[in-house]
């Protein structure tokens, strides 16, 4: 009987696993599409920037946590510097649009000049495979080219120099200048 009782624990334990397998986004692959609301007032959607502007989509742990401060406060820095690309950028995260601890106060305080996008519901961040255990995101971010399909994926961002980073990988992706 214990035997039996083991055997459907593993067994329950590798369909909970299987079940809970992350998405791998790779290089080459259509990013998946998304509609999230933006600190901007607006609901920003991967498909409308098909075929007209590549996308970096930023992903970030938590508003108000020292190293997405860190991050939000290089992009908003050097944010004249990403726009000589033409490229739409944003950062994301599973924190609500609005409240205390929200994106649209987060932003404000860092004083964003770049919309920040929610996905309280998660999905879109199951979707890229950045949601982690702690039911956050992982740091990752998402180069999107014009098609739609994924350029480059950077999973060790450092926050002090993303800004420096991302215009270094835009230009190295041949990302054109906007004139």
């Amino acid at each position: 009987m214990r035997a039996l009782f083991a055997i459907g624990i593993a067994a329950a334990l590798t369909v909970g696993a299987w079940a809970q397998t992350p998405v791998e986004l790779k290089v080459g692959d259509t990013a998946p599409d998304f509609s999230l609301q933006g600190t901007d007032g607006k609901t920003h959607k991967l498909s409308e920037y098909r075929g007209k502007k590549s996308v970096v989509l930023a992903w970030f742990p938590k508003a108000f946590t020292q190293g997405c401060t860190i991050e939000c406060k290089s992009l908003a820095a050097n944010g004249a510097n990403i726009r000589k690309y033409d490229v739409v950028y944003f950062m994301a995260s599973v924190d609500p649009l609005e409240g205390e601890g929200g994106n649209a106060a987060f932003a404000k305080s860092e004083s964003a000049d770049f919309p920040l996008l929610s996905d309280p519901s998660k999905d879109v961040a199951t979707r890229y495979g950045v949601l982690n255990a702690r039911g956050m995101a992982n740091r990752w971010t998402f180069y999107i080219d014009k098609n739609g399909k994924i350029a480059h994926i950077d999973k060790a961002v450092r926050p002090a120099t993303s800004a420096e980073d991302m215009i270094a990988k835009l230009g190295e992706l041949k990302v054109p200048h906007t004139q």
